[in-house]
């Protein structure tokens, strides 16, 4: 039998000519990665194991949650990175306000490419499938053996093929085909398993799109998101990366516990209600019922703060006003990303439209501070979860939405169609 995409990258780390699904292997790592809140606890583990990090090219801490730091202790944790970083000569030295969120910062600086072998103590770290790697989070025990020893086990995963079909519409999204997916299986419905995309619906999506596919296969209890190597790929890492990368592509008879075909032009712009991301409506459905007022909307976040978001955004946004009961932050994922909506103009178009135009960080997204949320208050927001209690109060409201949903929302007052509003991205 033979061996999914996953399996072969894990199996090439592994120093073997073959796995399985269930079978137990020690692989080594190319990036292990950590931040400003799973780093600091990781450190002591380490100290016990090693004095060095096994290589300072591999070893990358970010600090991007509590940044910029909200209080004494988020400042400590991350003085605590940035010492361990530069006392150990990192090569990717990070200090906050050089560089931006950590899914997003790795790929820009060229740090993650195809083939690589990536954990990260951050759920979202599948989100380096979108390049051809296996990327998956592990907790701050597994983080400090890596950065000791370079090395990781894992239980090899089953897999699901996806057999993404057509070219979406012009409102739909990654977002929204995520949204979708996770609606369709449930949130359990990769549990431990690979999400592997196939299908000549690939071709339409954007890299971001990928990122943004991948980075919430979490939300579905995946082990890991991950997409074949195309030309759109090998573009984006040329432009990127100096590094040398590795192409694997799944064997004809690999096998998959299940195929699911989505048809991407039947995707809707589609909104996930609290309290799960699989809790997926489609905007028809929400328009056809009583309409959802808001207080707040966040466009951002490690799923959805990347270049193409913040001009999708702003077309929308462009030439209109945020809605007088709504407020609205716009945070760019990256600093060199918060540079070219300055360049671009989509900074005036933000702050014109009455939006908040902030600094590159994970608070909002993770309730940490901007923009948390009180009692009763509703927020659409572009970031990957809406647990009770995400964003603030336990009894706030978290829908997740695509930039372009987000924008035509804020404008509204209330959950509405980005198709109804118009806007050439700009």
């Amino acid at each position: 039998m033979g061996m999914t995409m996953t399996q072969k990258i894990l199996a090439a780390h592994a120093g073997l000519d073959h796995v399985t699904a269930g079978q137990l292997i020690e692989c080594s790592l190319d990036v292990v990665m950590a931040n400003d809140i799973t780093g600091p606890m990781a450190l002591p583990i380490f100290r016990q194991m090693a004095d060095k990090v096994f290589d300072r090219d591999k070893v990358v801490l970010v600090p991007d949650h509590f940044t910029p730091n909200k209080d004494i202790k988020s400042a400590q944790n991350a003085r605590d990175i940035q010492d361990f970083s530069r006392q150990q000569g990192l090569t990717n030295h990070m200090v906050q306000g050089k560089c931006g969120v950590e899914h997003a910062i790795l790929p820009e600086r060229g740090i993650v490419t195809a083939g690589q072998c990536i954990i990260g103590a951050d759920s979202h770290t599948c989100s380096y499938g979108a390049l051809g790697a296996f990327g998956t989070g592990v907790g701050t025990t597994d983080i400090a053996a890596g950065m000791a020893t370079g090395q990781a086990w894992f239980k090899v995963p089953a897999a699901m093929k996806f057999v993404l079909k057509n070219k979406p519409t012009e409102y739909v999204s990654g977002k929204d085909i995520i949204l979708h997916i996770i609606g369709k299986i449930g949130v359990d419905g990769a549990l431990y398993r690979s999400m592997e995309f196939t299908g000549d619906g690939i071709q339409y999506l954007t890299m971001d799109d990928r990122f943004t596919i991948c980075n919430m296969a979490i939300e579905a209890g995946a082990k890991n998101g991950i997409f074949p190597v195309d030309d759109q790929t090998l573009a984006y890492i040329k432009e990127h990366s100096e590094k040398e990368y590795q192409i694997f592509t799944a064997d004809d008879d690999a096998e998959y516990e299940e195929t699911i075909e989505i048809d991407l032009s039947q995707v809707r712009p589609t909104v996930a209600f609290p309290h799960l991301p699989g809790n997926a409506h489609t905007i028809d459905e929400i328009e056809a019922a009583e309409k959802i007022y808001i207080d707040q909307v966040v466009i951002g976040s490690c799923t959805n703060g990347r270049i193409s978001d913040m001009r999708k955004a702003a077309a929308i946004l462009k030439g209109r006003t945020v809605h007088p009961e709504v407020r609205v932050m716009v945070i760019p994922a990256t600093q060199k990303i918060f540079l070219q909506c300055m360049e671009e103009g989509l900074a005036q178009i933000f702050v014109e439209a009455g939006c908040a135009f902030n600094t590159p960080s994970c608070g909002a997204c993770m309730g940490g501070h901007m923009g948390v949320m009180c009692k009763g208050e509703k927020c659409v927001s572009t970031s990957n979860r809406n647990f009770v209690g995400r964003m603030g109060d336990v009894d706030s409201l978290i829908y997740l939405a695509s930039p372009q949903v987000a924008a035509a929302s804020a404008i509204a007052g209330y959950i509405a169609n980005p198709e109804k509003m118009g806007g050439e991205e700009e």
